[in-house]
């Protein structure tokens, strides 16, 4: 069965959870019983299935407690990032309707300022202190009894889009009507996971923030298979290779920017230590550079798969490295639904080759959580769904990445792709990080504008804008090349390796011309 309880049955003391900074272990016996323990809470406050939830965390050894918790009460559980702004953490929160709150005392102040404005939450609890308006989260489990609740069943996160356009969405799937372990359309994905060998033997590593769709549903997926799992508090490059050699890891999960960081760190580093136990690391989250992805094949040998999706889920598509080799820059073929390149305009299908919006059909069903109007605007035909990106279909079903639609530049006419030309400048040794995006431009409507975080800022100046520029025109056609370069000392990402490119550009757009 599907779910950490049954391993905690058959192999109590097995490690569940390793904290890679402190090396604290919580066993699958020990979270069982405290996620149990969360479950009697969530009851005795009065929460049944399909209510809500939220919480605030980093990577906090108590997060899975949570999680499990509120998923074997049947609750929908809403991890909410750390980096958001007290008003937009209050919008959310009310936007779930949570009514248990669970927060870490290091983000207290985030919730001090709201904390009477949210009408629905019951309690609010504070894990590592207690202040006022909060209750102690560790008191309050630890006197609830280690035994399941009569009514277990399976809930299910709910987690917000990033919201670059007007507020976040949340994105809500239909829970479960099977029992305890039989989670509804995860099982697709978790079930590429056994297919790929991953067991109870298994160590996993997990690089990212877990508020992300991809690493809380990494993390979860591994503990449904009985796989213990290191998790990162912060990702480090030399650190997580560290890891690697310590715990013999063999099952992992990485964005692109992740290995373009280990790849540049000195080639001693690298050498230093032992690869060999990796046997599958996915990668997702964004496109990656398929030089870089050479390399790391090169370096590790053939285990990346990687995985293109959206917290949506309205299909899963995935390549292994053998196919990868065969259809460089592909992300592979749907594994769970039917892709569709369609063309805006018209509405109509695109032959093979041609490059539109990415539809999905037959995929996960889903809505946005209040927002009917937004999944009827990326809806066509018959529920044919889109999440925004752009590309196309080669001859052999294989789909490729071209961008997202929102970062298309139309410059004299002709569209222009800036993936491509970030993917070109990140393997420049002195280009450390890079946002490539459209500026206006008197005439040409828009041109191509590169912003770049150099690898050392003492390289700044006309003579490395040159440089980059020529190595840009020495790759690619000259439309795609950067007109201008501009540097920053650190370009906005989040910890899941996601470019904050939207509010490099409004910058520049907000002048209304172009910035050279």
């Amino acid at each position: 069965m599907l779910h950490p309880h049954f391993h905690a049955l058959a192999r109590p003391e097995q490690p569940a959870i390793i904290m890679a900074s402190t090396g604290e272990t919580i066993t699958f016996k020990q979270l069982d019983e405290r996620s149990n323990q969360v479950a009697q809470l969530l009851r005795t406050q009065g929460l049944q299935r399909g209510d809500h939830m939220a919480f605030l965390f980093d990577n906090h050894p108590r997060f899975f407690e949570v999680v499990w918790g509120a998923a074997r009460a049947g609750l929908y559980f809403t991890p909410i990032s750390y980096y958001l702004q007290p008003d937009e953490i209050e919008y959310i929160i009310n936007n779930c309707h949570a009514k248990i709150l669970v927060v870490a005392e290091k983000f207290s102040d985030k919730i001090k300022p709201i904390l009477d404005k949210l009408p629905e939450v019951k309690v609010c609890y504070m894990v590592d202190g207690v202040q006022p308006g909060f209750q102690s989260w560790e008191q309050a489990t630890a006197a609830m009894p280690t035994a399941a609740i009569a009514d277990e069943s399976e809930g299910r996160e709910m987690l917000y889009s990033s919201g670059t356009t007007g507020r976040p969405k949340g994105i809500k799937f239909p829970l479960s009507e099977g029992g305890l372990g039989e989670p509804q359309d995860i099982v697709r994905s978790i079930g590429l996971a056994q297919f790929m060998g991953v067991n109870h033997e298994t160590i996993s590593l997990s690089t990212s923030p877990l508020y992300h769709s991809a690493p809380l549903g990494f993390v979860m997926g591994s503990h449904r298979l009985g796989s213990t799992v290191v998790i990162m508090e912060k990702f480090d490059e030399e650190k997580t290779l560290q890891l690697i050699e310590k715990y013999k890891v063999s099952y992992s999960q990485w964005v692109p920017t992740m290995f373009v960081r280990l790849l540049k760190l000195p080639e001693e580093i690298r050498n230093k230590y032992d690869m060999s136990s990796m046997k599958l690391a996915i990668h997702g989250a964004a496109p990656c550079p398929m030089e870089v992805k050479e390399k790391i094949i090169n370096w590790w040998g053939p285990v990346l798969w990687e995985f293109y999706s959206g917290s949506e889920r309205n299909g899963i598509v995935m390549i292994s490295s053998p196919e990868w080799l065969a259809h460089k820059g592909s992300v592979g073929k749907c594994v769970d639904a039917q892709v569709h390149i369609v063309d805006d305009e018209t509405g109509e299908e695109l032959p093979v080759g041609q490059i539109g919006t990415i539809y999905c059909s037959k995929g996960a069903q889903f809505d946005y959580h209040g927002d009917e109007e937004k999944k009827k605007s990326i809806t066509i035909r018959d529920g044919w769904t889109t999440i925004g990106d752009v590309g196309y279909l080669d001859s052999d079903g294989y789909l490729y990445l071209t961008d997202r639609k929102s970062y298309m530049i139309i410059s004299g006419g002709v569209n222009v792709y800036p993936q491509e030309t970030e993917d070109c400048l990140i393997n420049h040794p002195k280009v450390f990080d890079v946002a490539v995006f459209g500026v206006p431009h008197e005439e040409m409507g828009e041109e191509v504008k590169a912003v770049v975080q150099p690898a050392n800022w003492a390289d700044v100046g006309p003579e490395l804008e040159k440089e980059l520029i020529e190595y840009c025109r020495s790759k690619i056609s000259a439309i795609k090349c950067p007109r201008s370069i501009d540097f920053e000392q650190e370009l906005p990402r989040e910890e899941t390796g996601k470019l904050k490119k939207r509010l490099i550009k409004d910058r520049y757009w907000q002048t209304g011309k172009s910035i050279n």
